[in-house]
């Protein structure tokens, strides 16, 4: 279950979900996923989570439920069943490496190294979102947030625009401005073709009338 659980970047719904008819050992081991509002996904899997998958249909047997995955009562799987084999997992896992102590390991932390591993490696956010089931990128944006090394990294692969290369000419308006000539407290109100000066009220007369 742990296995499939970061390959796939599941949701806990998603895998206690899971049926024995949704993998299938063709040339490569693949899972059917249903995810939020009924969205069917197919993910490829590792050989190694296929393995583990065969070793454990070989021990499931014939079961009254049609669920991969069973608890001790040979029923289906449920979150919270799921959410008590990932902490006994993880307690055990703690006293070999010392760094996973003062961490919190939830089943989401399973789905967000999936998430993080396929950005690192793809360096696309388009196709992490496809992985992991999202229905909008923005949605999948917040691991992005997670890592700021993941993050320059991925925009660092995007190709930058081309832009042409150019010269500013300053006018000798602004020369005098910035030099305190003798028009730099005009200068805002300078325009190269003199104007009469229309107040709020009646430009917004003029253009009324103008409109009409």
């Amino acid at each position: 279950m742990l296995d499939v659980c970061f390959v796939g970047g599941l949701r806990v719904s998603e895998l206690v979900g899971l049926r024995v008819d949704d993998v299938t050992f063709d040339q490569q081991p693949f899972v059917r996923v249903i995810g939020k509002g009924r969205r069917e996904r197919m993910l490829p899997l590792w050989k190694r989570t296929g393995a583990n998958i065969r070793a454990w249909l070989a021990i499931r047997g014939e079961a009254a439920v049609p669920e991969l995955f069973l608890n001790a009562r040979g029923g289906a799987m449920t979150r919270t069943g799921f959410e008590y084999v990932l902490k006994r997992h993880v307690s055990a896992a703690k006293l070999s490496c010392l760094s996973l102590s003062p961490k919190r390991i939830s089943p989401h932390t399973l789905r967000h190294g999936c998430a993080m591993l396929l950005l690192k490696k793809t360096h696309d956010v388009r196709k992490v979102a496809l992985w992991l089931g999202h229905s909008s990128v923005q949605t999948t944006e917040e691991y992005l947030r997670a890592d700021p090394t993941e993050k320059l990294e991925a925009v660092s692969a995007l190709t930058p625009p081309s832009l042409r290369r150019g010269r500013f000419s300053a006018p000798d308006q602004l020369i005098a401005m910035l030099t305190g000539g003798t028009g730099a407290k005009d200068y805002a109100k300078q325009t190269t073709t003199k104007v009469p000066w229309i107040g709020p009220r009646k430009r917004l007369t003029v253009h009324n009338q103008e409109l009409s």
